[in-house]
């Protein structure tokens, strides 16, 4: 396998402390790094430091963008794929398929690509007419425009070959657990080992926040809720949010690196209530650190979780009470949904095997443009 020139766009950049692209970013950037490739990595200003050169052996490239809910993907994304014109890459990886539109800049320079294109953006909640629009033409562009085209579920594949007669490469995301070294994020918070259910997701409609704190209300004891997230760009939503909840609902904020391994590691069970998307990474995680799993029954999340989870209706918030409830009444039940958690993070989500899948198409990719093989 011969070292090549990768160049990984359209995220927030790393380090990662955000969300799932993010962290694919990093995760994977790193890897390739230690494999041999050389790596770059597209970063946005108001993210990454702009005095950062290198993470973790990875190249950053930290440039400009108008932040604003609508521009600041594309106008980054385009900036990037500006720069990266004159840097002879061998292969690169675009994630977002919004970001679909700027996959010919790169092909211009000589650049094969592809597109990471996540769940089905056009069905969030969060975008108006004219982001709903932008997807939907994304998606139909995200079938022409790029070398190749990667889905992280089955379901998502699924779509797009039935729909645009699309084929993909099937790549999910990883976990990689690690036993916190302290304790220092549940003694701030209060919180006692096994003594909390735990949310992670941004706070946008689709993900049903509002719909977790609203089955919250009708348990009963006195076991915090920890609501862990934030959105840009969701002000009013997010203060809605907190102004429904009880006294034993924290909102900590985003929480990253070791804190969120204390959560992880430590929560009596785990909500996972998205409607949307395709493999979350919040929920992948969740699994490996042997979270019992209470999880909204949508396609994509049964096909993470299979039988190793609880599930639940989010538009009945009922269910996900009773859930609540029996999580706290049987705690033998419990602990046989924590290992089959843990057990399947195993077998089925490993960062090294995603890394290698990763490369193995970037190695297919610049052979092709090159003529090799």
């Amino acid at each position: 396998m011969r070292a090549l020139k990768i160049a990984l766009l359209g995220s927030r950049g790393i380090p990662a402390n955000y969300g799932g692209y993010e962290t694919l970013m990093e995760e994977v950037s790193v890897r390739l790094h230690e494999l041999g490739h050389t790596v770059t990595v597209y970063c946005r200003a108001h993210y990454t430091p702009r005095s950062m050169r290198r993470h973790r052996g990875v190249r950053l490239v930290v440039l400009p963008t108008v932040r604003t809910k609508y521009l600041d993907t594309p106008v980054h994304t385009c900036l990037s794929c500006l720069h990266a014109l004159s840097q002879d890459y061998d292969a690169a990886l675009v994630v977002n398929s919004a970001n679909a539109i700027f996959i010919p800049l790169l092909r211009l320079g000589g650049t094969p690509t592809a597109l990471h294109v996540d769940g089905i953006e056009k069905r969030r909640a969060k975008w108006g007419p004219l982001g709903r629009w932008v997807y939907a033409l994304s998606e139909r562009l995200a079938c022409i425009l790029p070398n190749a085209l990667v889905t992280d579920a089955a379901v998502i594949r699924d779509h797009y070959l039935a729909r645009y007669q699309a084929e993909s490469s099937l790549i999910t995301y990883g976990v990689e657990p690690r036993a916190p070294e302290t304790t220092e994020t549940l003694d701030r918070l209060g919180l006692q080992p096994r003594g909390y259910f735990l949310y992670v997701s941004r706070f946008e409609p689709e993900n049903n926040p509002h719909r977790v704190v609203e089955a919250y209300r009708q348990v009963s004891g006195d076991t915090p809720l920890i609501m862990v997230g934030d959105a840009p760009y969701a002000e009013q939503f997010i203060t809605d949010l907190r102004q429904a909840a009880d006294s034993r609902v924290l909102f900590p904020g985003s929480v990253y690196g070791e804190g969120y391994r204390e959560l992880q590691a430590n929560a009596l069970a785990y909500v996972h209530a998205t409607e949307v998307g395709g493999t979350h990474p919040a929920l992948v995680e969740a699994m490996g650190y042997g979270n019992c799993l209470l999880v909204n029954d949508a396609p994509e999340n049964r096909e993470v979780v299979g039988d190793a989870g609880l599930f639940f209706r989010a538009e009945e918030p009922a269910t996900l009470s009773a859930l609540f409830e029996r999580v706290l009444r049987d705690h033998d039940e419990t602990m046989k949904f924590r290992q089959a958690a843990a057990q399947r993070a195993n077998v089925r989500y490993s960062w090294n095997t995603v890394t290698g899948q990763y490369a193995e198409l970037f190695q297919r990719l610049s052979a092709h443009s090159n003529g090799i093989g």
